[in-house]
């Protein structure tokens, strides 16, 4: 049982118009599912992805009218993005530049050039140059085929003490501890590259985060779907809280938090966005899973045109 990297990023924005604008047309991200919080229905989930809506590609968010976030451990910190190489960073920091965006230079982190940004809201992100895996680019994007982003990699989170995380990790999600830069600790999951790195920074002195707009809400690691039922029973064997499985229409999950409280999913890999949706259509409508149809007209009237 192994996982095969990450499956979906979900964050939160108070500001889903503005999020909307910034992933699409700064980033160049498709929106492949134009949702609700399935707890939340007062809510919009936005799925941005690749091309085609792929497993790993894709960073979410709830839209919620809450304040910013307060930084510090206890938390995911840094959504990592792969591009092809440095030239397609220094296309990328130029881009920035022109659309005023706040970035950092191009460094090497981790043995990869790297390019820091965040979007409105202080959400931090970065340009990894991995060109490991598929690339399905969007024809529509306003981003050039050759510098879009490719997928999610590596994703950063912060603990004040890493002994019982390190538990979780390699014990219950079979990861693999693979090197150490500065006060991070890498490790590897079953898939290629950086969409199969979880970083860890051990940072005992910074307060504990306090979740809000900019922040990230959880994580979400792929699983196959043929092994679903497999790591239910992992969970339950080793009597790690869970939710039980939850089935959210395009993609079955399971949710429990790691020692340090960060929340984890894992999450199959099918059926897929194509589900309810043509792939041509992907993201051009509210689409509802079969049991909130009912309630469409009434969730349809809460929600805020993007």
């Amino acid at each position: 049982m192994q996982l095969k990297g990450f499956h979906h990023l979900t964050a939160i924005t108070a500001d889903a118009p503005g999020n909307h604008k910034f992933y699409t047309k700064i980033l160049g991200l498709r929106l492949v599912k134009k949702t609700v919080n399935q707890d939340d229905t007062s809510a919009y989930h936005l799925f941005y992805a690749d091309g085609v809506g792929s497993p790993g590609t894709d960073i979410t968010f709830f839209d919620w009218p809450v304040g910013r976030e307060d930084r510090g451990t206890h938390s995911i910190t840094r959504t990592g993005f792969r591009v092809a190489d440095s030239k397609t960073l220094t296309y990328w920091k130029h881009r920035f530049t022109t659309h005023g965006v706040r970035h950092g230079d191009v460094v090497e982190r981790d043995g990869r050039p790297t390019l820091d940004f965040e979007d409105a809201e202080g959400q931090r992100l970065s340009l990894v140059a991995d060109d490991s895996g598929e690339a399905h680019a969007w024809s529509e994007s306003p981003v050039p085929a050759e510098h879009q982003i490719r997928g999610l990699g590596p994703i950063t989170m912060s603990v004040p003490d890493l002994k019982p995380t390190d538990m979780v990790l390699t014990k219950l999600m079979n990861m693999t501890p693979a090197r150490r830069f500065g006060d991070t600790h890498v490790y590897t999951m079953g898939g290629d590259g950086a969409v199969a790195e979880l970083h860890v920074a051990v940072e005992p002195k910074l307060p504990p985060a306090q979740q809000g707009a900019g922040g990230v809400h959880h994580v979400a690691f792929n699983i196959p779907s043929t092994e679903y039922q497999d790591w239910a029973d992992r969970l339950s064997s080793m009597r790690v809280p869970n939710s039980g499985p939850v089935d959210r229409f395009w993609f079955k999950s399971l949710y429990f938090r790691e020692p340090n409280g960060i929340l984890f999913e894992l999450a199959t890999d099918a059926p897929g966005f194509a589900t309810d949706e043509s792939m041509e259509r992907l993201g051009t409508t509210l689409s509802l899973p079969p049991f909130l149809e009912p309630r469409r007209a009434q969730i349809e009237a809460g929600l805020k045109p993007l």
